[in-house]
């Protein structure tokens, strides 16, 4: 900021400036300082013949100077006080004005010589100079040839002169010569060596701080400045700053002016500056002038939180913000975490606060928090600032715990709903399907229960609910089949209402209303297990009954699911009807087929006619025979022996008993059913195989003896009976063992029961003989 002075004259202004000048740059003499004042030669020509006069004037920014003027002759101070000086002695000479530093010196010679090379007065730093090479008698010199440092540079013909561009302080030598025509012919003439005397353009310039001692931070102005002579006022120059070696913004520029926003404690060092002329004939630079920034310490250090008062969801950004009231320079901010040496994060940078996050906040994020400030004094601390972090729920994980591997109805069963993460309290819901069931808070996070006691229309799908107010979870869904224990079945025969004979096929159903599914239904008749069937989604299952025999007796089911198996009420089946066999020769065998078809009573009889007159036949062919291997010495007969179910055994001979009266004896096979009519078809052959009756499986029939081949037919041969104790027919009735019984079936059959292995005894029958 510049002073403001009160009104001064006109001499004592420039005298206060340069004295303020002087004070802002210490160390520097006031005549480096105060512009310079500069002679005028008139005429303008350094160099002279003896005999002449010269007038110099003194002349400085305010010329022309008014009274005060000081003049050095070769360095004597002349009492001469005005501003302009006549002079005819060589000599060095100098002068100063009240506002202004001593002039440089100017060289002035008179010489006696014929020949004198004149410079023009004054030269200044990349002026022009004019060069005259000037003789006694002009009119006799036709030709002139200047030298610099002995050389020819140039050559005239009269007497003008000559121009040498910018000229410098380089103390080159010039002279020049002559040759003069006279009575006694040419004659050659040269002049004494000059030097051209060059005055300074301008100053070298001197670089002011302002202020010279600024606080860190604060801006600074920097000014280079140096002084033009009057006669140079309208020359341009350019300025350009610089920091150690390095050039402060941008190159050269017309202002001697440079502003430094702020400047740091780093920036102490030495400043300078440079000043040139447009043409860049003329270049002079400052001295160094040193800086010194002071630095503020830091105070007051904050530590603020976003989101404020530091509660934070986990995932949230934490922002930790460190301020400091004052403070200069480069600060470095740092954070931390109370409990923790490693430092979170740390940042250097010229201003009074600094962010620092921290992304996604995690759990372990939590604590308490301070930040630290240091300019080089040492760092200032926060307050403590408490932050804390909370965790969504998990999806949560349901579990269900049954007091047994299948929940059945009447359980009390455990739902139990766990987030394995999440900051409590957390409330926990219980959903089946998407009815709630209930709720149940965990204080302290973790899991909850719920019991539920089971009935039958529990069964579906379970889920559970977590939330602690940052937003619900739901689970996946778990699956409970509740198992129920079956009903007891209804057996139903169809079909109803109609008498069944043997031939028809009866179906038995078996129905539980109630009961879990898979369930295994179990058939039983007179407690024997008829067979089983599987429902496998419930329901009732039927089995299909061919009747091969008589059907009565007491029909049962038994329905199973795994929980125990429950029978149904006893059906009982009563009714008669006749069953028709036949008697079929096969393969050499005969064999009881019960009949495909029901046979009516004309039927059998046309059947029986027939078989009995091929009876007659056959009976008096074997007779005829009889008598003829009679005469012949007797007959043998061969019997085998071969049980139904049995492996076939080796034929056994025999002699025949003694012949008893022929009558005529039939024998019923199953004697003990009276409603049974058995028929004989086609011819007796081989009886090697079994006879059976295989649509009762209970009944076995055996056949013990054979009948012989015979080569010629018995006709109308009488019936004879044979007492004998050999081949017999008898018949045994075998009771089957079902494997597929089990103690839980069998208990369903409601009466004690033979063991299934068993069997009847064999029963005699009357004996039958055949003979040839």
């Amino acid at each position: 900021m510049r002073q403001t002075f009160p009104a001064l004259s006109k001499g004592q202004v420039p005298m206060l400036l340069w004295l303020l000048l002087l004070i802002l740059a210490p160390g520097r003499e006031q005549s480096e300082l105060a512009p310079k004042a500069f002679i005028r030669l008139t005429p303008p020509w350094s160099t002279n013949f003896k005999g002449k006069t010269v007038t110099l004037t003194c002349e400085d920014s305010h010329s022309p100077a008014q009274g005060g003027i000081s003049w050095y002759y070769d360095d004597i101070l002349l009492k001469k006080k005005s501003g302009k000086l006549q002079i005819r002695n060589s000599g060095y000479y100098k002068c100063k004005t009240p506002g202004s530093s001593l002039s440089d010196p100017v060289h002035v010679e008179f010489l006696s010589d014929w020949l004198i090379l004149q410079a023009s007065l004054p030269v200044f730093e990349g002026d022009d100079v004019y060069l005259r090479c000037q003789g006694w008698k002009e009119e006799d010199i036709t030709k002139k040839i200047y030298y610099k440092d002995g050389e020819k540079f140039a050559v005239t013909y009269d007497s003008g002169f000559i121009r040498l561009n910018s000229a410098s302080t380089n103390n080159s030598k010039y002279h020049c010569t002559t040759y003069v025509e006279g009575l006694f012919g040419m004659w050659k003439e040269s002049s004494k060596a000059l030097r051209i005397q060059v005055q300074e353009l301008f100053p070298p310039p001197v670089l002011t701080a302002s202020p010279s001692q600024p606080i860190e931070g604060s801006p600074v102005t920097l000014k280079c400045e140096t002084w033009l002579p009057p006669q140079k006022s309208d020359t341009q120059l350019q300025f350009c700053f610089f920091s150690g070696d390095q050039a402060l913004g941008s190159d050269w520029r017309s202002s001697s002016e440079l502003q430094i926003p702020a400047i740091w404690s780093e920036d102490s060092r030495s400043y300078w500056c440079q000043a040139k002329t447009v043409t860049h004939s003329v270049m002079k630079r400052s001295l160094k002038s040193q800086i010194h920034v002071h630095r503020v310490p830091v105070s007051d250090v904050n530590l603020e939180i976003q989101p404020p008062g530091g509660k934070l969801i986990e995932g949230d950004n934490l922002v930790l913000t460190c301020s400091v009231a004052r403070g200069t320079g480069t600060i470095t901010f740092s954070w931390h975490r109370e409990g923790t040496i490693r430092i979170l994060g740390r940042k250097t940078q010229r201003s009074l606060s600094a962010e620092f996050q921290i992304p996604t906040v995690k759990e372990s994020d939590a604590g308490r928090y301070y930040c630290a400030a240091d300019n080089i004094h040492g760092p200032i601390l926060s307050t403590l600032i408490t932050v804390t972090v909370r965790i969504p729920v998990s999806r949560p994980v349901l579990t269900i715990r049954a007091p047994r591997a299948q929940a059945v109805v009447g359980d009390v069963v455990e739902l139990r709903c766990e987030a394995w993460r999440g900051s409590p309290p957390i409330l926990y819901q219980f959903y089946h399907e998407d009815a709630t069931l209930g709720s149940s808070s965990a204080p302290s996070g973790r899991a909850a229960s719920f019991d539920l006691s089971l009935t039958a229309d529990h069964s579906g799908n379970y889920s559970c609910e977590a939330d602690n107010g940052l937003g619900a979870q739901h689970s996946d869904r778990v699956t409970l089949n509740v198992t129920v224990p079956v009903s007891r079945p209804v057996l139903t025969l169809n079909p109803a209402g109609t008498q069944p004979v043997v031939g028809d096929v009866l179906e038995l159903r078996c129905e539980a209303q109630r009961g879990s599914p898979p369930i295994l239904y179990w058939f039983y008749h007179d407690n024997v297990t008829l067979g089983k069937s599987l429902a496998p989604f419930g329901g009732g299952a039927s089995f299909n009954l061919s009747l091969m025999a008589q059907p009565s007796g007491n029909y049962s089911c038994g329905a199973d699911n795994g929980l125990g198996i429950q029978c149904s009420e006893v059906v009982m089946l009563n009714f008669t009807d006749q069953k028709y066999f036949l008697l079929e020769l096969k393969y050499g065998s005969l064999h009881l087929v019960p009949s495909r078809s029901k046979i009516t009573p004309v039927t059998v009889g046309v059947i029986l006619g027939l078989l009995s007159i091929l009876g007659l036949a056959a009976t008096a062919a074997l007779v005829c025979k009889f008598r003829t291997q009679k005469k012949s010495g007797g007959i043998s007969a061969t019997g085998t022996a071969r049980s139904f179910g049995t492996e076939t055994q080796e034929s056994t001979h025999f002699e025949p008993p003694a012949l008893m009266e022929l009558q005529p004896v039939y024998s019923n096979v199953n004697p003990g059913d009276r409603d049974l009519v058995y028929t004989l078809v086609g011819s007796i052959q081989h009886t090697k195989e079994h006879l059976v009756n295989p649509g009762d499986r209970d009944l076995v029939y055996t056949l013990v003896g054979s009948i012989q081949h015979t080569k010629e037919h018995l006709a109308n041969s009488p019936r004879l009976h044979w007492k004998h104790k050999g081949p017999t027919v008898i018949y045994s009735e075998v009771k089957k063992t079902h494997p597929d019984d089990s103690a839980g079936q069998a208990s369903c059959r409601g009466w004690a029961h033979e063991d299934a292995t068993e069997s009847y005894e064999n029963v005699p029958s009357t004996s039958l003989a055949l003979y040839h």
